[in-house]
């Protein structure tokens, strides 16, 4: 069988998969059509190539000139298959295409399509700085000749560096960056001030991660506030000489923990004699119980690292260090005292907004990752999008092993140290991916002593990412590194110049081993395609241990006591294969549950956001203000010079809307935190919720108007306008985090994840 027959085998596979992906035929017709253009479109030169690129309207003409630019700048022809990925994005899909497929080439094709259809401004959506910066610039010389602006956008970049990028026809930002600007645009009272225009259409790169994984956070703009008392710090050094078991005790899931009654008096006896659950020891209550959880159940190098001075926290996701966030409720500052560290300013919440809600706020939304089809369902329901999986270029002809199960963790990481140094000693590069920084530095250390040496990639030297993973396939090379090894750098057989490709070849391509299966499966998965990339052999397997958390915490009940094994430990029971695939089950079950609980929570939250943003823009854009006061206080305003009334009443109404929407966020926080505890009672929490903040945010409105009215009327605006003199002074410095998933979440999490637990395992 040929070459193209194959390739036609492969796509009618693909097509023909019911329920997983959008058909794809109507995309597969386009193709002859597309290459019937490339010889009128090779004989123009560029001036009019990029003429050209300017009529084009249509997915054929976008997607011939598309490629035919492509070649021209980066002597790269886009493949059929890259070409059905752009009319996915074109189409508002998100397109599940292999690792190593080229997506950065296919994002630009569809942005250059979306903005020739009258969908732009576009904003390529990446998950960190350096993907922005590094694909912008590297499709820069496509754009150019497509007749096309392209800017990008960093933490660093000024202001006014910010605006010239968004002012370009296609933006690359990372998604945080690009919510942290539209949060403080929502607060500028000057128009000029803002640096984005309209949310027209997001490509989202890596949208399993972004639009799932990312989708319950909050990116949060804060304020500065008085500083007051820091009780965390004396309850970090009670709790510290506590003992598990004697003083508190943690629960069987690890993500709660509660004194004792011995504890608790030995707390309260420390602090005085008092009386911890008397109403006036909220606050001591609130610091000793919220130090006690970062005592007993953050791990340093797990759940976080201290890095300059300061904690860091590990997205659990990718083993990276999360980026600007913190955790919530006073959990960031506990932790810091636990490790001795002053604590950083948590700030008022000045406006906030999830991932999720942001993404939704732009008219079209596409995007793009290697693994799709595991959360299609997920996709649909909270994006309404669907799934096109595009076949490879090329088939795949890695081989994927069979887990190796372990009874403890010490017999299986005996036997992968033995199997990394056996692949070692050939040549054969190997990349590992562990669960948390803590075993990839004792992974490394056993090496080490096996006389394997390696390079460690995890959250404490997350800035060399790119660069070791671009030679993590070189001849001999292992590679260790926590879970998602550099998502968009390319792992090339032969290092990056490829030198010992041949070499590498002949030993069977990368070899890729996890040290342990993730919570989630797409993680795996991501893990696993590492190897394998446009038809290279490669090879993968998962060293499993009965004693790793996932099966202890989801499927302990499920393991028979005397599993059959090998005499080299290696588990062989049908009944442990189930366990492992139920326990990987039931985790994605609660993540999926919690998600969806937040996302119900947060719906009443974002339309009210959206009405407020509404109001807003009227005031800061028209007399809308003005009109008022004359109309309620048309004897002052009557007195006071026109441009004078304009500038105050906005100015005014404007504070006390932003000062109102903070205070009611807080409210909101506090009844989202209590509500669970009139679940107890058999009341819908989700109702309970609701109950109290509808009402809340209708007094939002008339509040706004009564305190802008009395400010106006108690001001003397005789000399012109100062709004010091109206007391209206906003925060002194403000800056942008993102709040970290509370690892332990809620107590409503908490019982919603119960909930979830049960279902998942009576359903399976």
């Amino acid at each position: 069988m040929g070459v193209s027959q194959r390739l036609k085998s492969r796509f009618r596979k693909f097509v023909q998969r019911p329920g997983t992906t959008v058909d794809l035929s109507p995309f597969q017709r386009r193709l002859a059509a597309i290459e019937a253009r490339e010889d009128a479109l090779r004989e123009l030169d560029d001036e009019g190539l990029t003429a050209a690129a300017q009529e084009a309207s249509d997915f054929i003409e976008i997607c011939a000139i598309g490629r035919e630019a492509a070649w021209r700048a980066l002597e790269e022809r886009p493949f059929d298959m890259q070409l059905m990925g752009s009319m996915a994005l074109l189409s508002g899909r998100v397109a599940e295409m292999a690792t190593g497929e080229g997506k950065t080439l296919t994002a630009t094709i569809a942005a250059y399509g979306h903005v020739r259809l009258g969908h732009g401004p576009v904003h390529v959506l990446t998950v960190n700085d350096y993907l922005s910066r590094r694909d912008a610039e590297w499709m820069g010389p496509v754009y150019d000749l497509l007749g096309l602006s392209v800017g990008w956008v960093t933490e660093t970049s000024t202001p006014d560096e910010r605006r010239e990028a968004y002012s370009c026809d296609v933006t690359y930002i990372s998604v945080s960056e690009a919510g942290f600007d539209y949060l403080r645009d929502q607060l500028v009272t000057d128009v000029a001030d803002r640096v984005q225009r309209e949310l027209a259409t997001a490509i989202v790169d890596e949208a399993d991660s972004i639009l799932i994984d990312e989708a319950r956070v909050p990116m949060v703009l804060a304020g500065s506030v008085t500083a007051e008392a820091d009780p965390v710090h004396e309850a970090a050094d009670l709790v510290r000489g506590l003992r598990a078991g004697k003083d508190y005790e943690v629960a069987e899931d690890g993500r709660s923990v509660a004194f004792t009654d011995s504890g608790l008096k030995k707390v309260e006896e420390q602090l005085g004699g008092v009386d911890l659950y008397a109403d006036d020891q909220v606050e001591h209550l609130s610091a000793v119980n919220v130090a006690l959880h970062a005592q007993a159940l953050l791990r340093r190098d797990v759940d976080y690292i201290v890095r300059n001075g300061g904690v860091e926290l590990i997205d659990e996701m990718r083993g990276r260090v999360a980026q600007r966030r913190r955790w919530p409720d006073g959990l960031q500052a506990a932790v810091e005292a636990k490790e001795g560290l002053t604590a950083t300013a948590e700030g008022e919440v000045l406006d906030t907004i999830t991932v999720q809600a942001f993404i939704a706020l732009y008219k079209v939304v596409c995007g793009m990752t290697a693994t799709a089809v595991h959360v299609g369902e997920q996709l649909r329901e909270y994006f309404k999008l669907e799934v096109a999986v595009i076949p490879s270029n090329t088939g795949n002809i890695r081989e994927d092993d069979d887990d190796r199960i372990y009874s403890a963790h010490e017999t299986r990481d005996e036997a992968l140290v033995e199997e990394i140094k056996i692949a070692h000693e050939s040549g054969r590069p190997v990349l590992v991916g562990t669960l948390d920084v803590k075993a990839s530095e004792l992974l490394a250390k056993q090496l080490a002593a096996a006389g394997v040496p390696s390079v460690v990639l995890n959250a404490k030297n997350d800035a060399e990412e790119a660069s070791i993973i671009a030679e993590a396939g070189a001849l001999g090379a292992v590679t260790v590194s926590t879970q998602m090894a550099g998502r968009g750098v390319d792992i090339r057989l032969g290092g990056s110049d490829e030198a010992t490709r041949d070499e590498v070849v002949e030993l069977g391509g990368l070899y890729v081993i996890g040290a342990g299966r993730h919570d989630s499966r797409r993680v795996d998965d991501q893990l696993r395609g590492r190897a394998g990339r446009q038809g290279d052999p490669g090879r993968s397997v998962f060293f499993v241990s009965l004693e790793d958390e996932l099966v202890t915490r989801h499927a302990g009940s499920s393991l028979p006591r005397s599993p059959r094994m090998d005499i080299d430990g290696v588990v062989h029971d049908p009944q442990v294969d189930y366990a492992v695939e139920h326990a990987q089950r039931v985790a994605e079950g609660v993540n999926h549950e919690i998600h969806r609980n937040t996302w119900r929570y947060s719906v009443v939250i974002e339309q009210q956001r959206v009405a407020l943003a509404e109001r807003r823009e009227r005031l800061l854009t028209s007399e809308v203000a003005a009109i008022m006061l004359l109309e309620r206080s048309p004897e002052k305003a009557k007195e006071i010079d026109e441009d004078v009334l304009s500038e105050a009443a906005r100015s005014i109404a404007l504070y006390h809307l932003d000062r109102l929407w903070a205070e009611h966020l807080a409210e909101l926080n506090e009844v989202r935190e209590g509500v669970h505890l009139r679940a107890l009672g058999k009341l819908d929490p989700l109702d309970e919720f609701h109950r109290a903040a509808v009402p809340a945010f209708q007094k939002v409105f008339t509040e706004i108007e009564r305190r802008t009215i009395e400010t106006f009327e108690e001001t003397d605006l005789s000399e012109g306008w100062q709004p010091e003199r109206a007391d209206i002074v906003r925060p002194s410095a403000t800056w942008t985090y993102l709040v970290h998933d509370n690892p332990f979440g809620s107590e409503l999490d908490r019982l919603i994840a119960a909930v979830g637990r049960r279902l998942t395992s009576t359903g399976e």
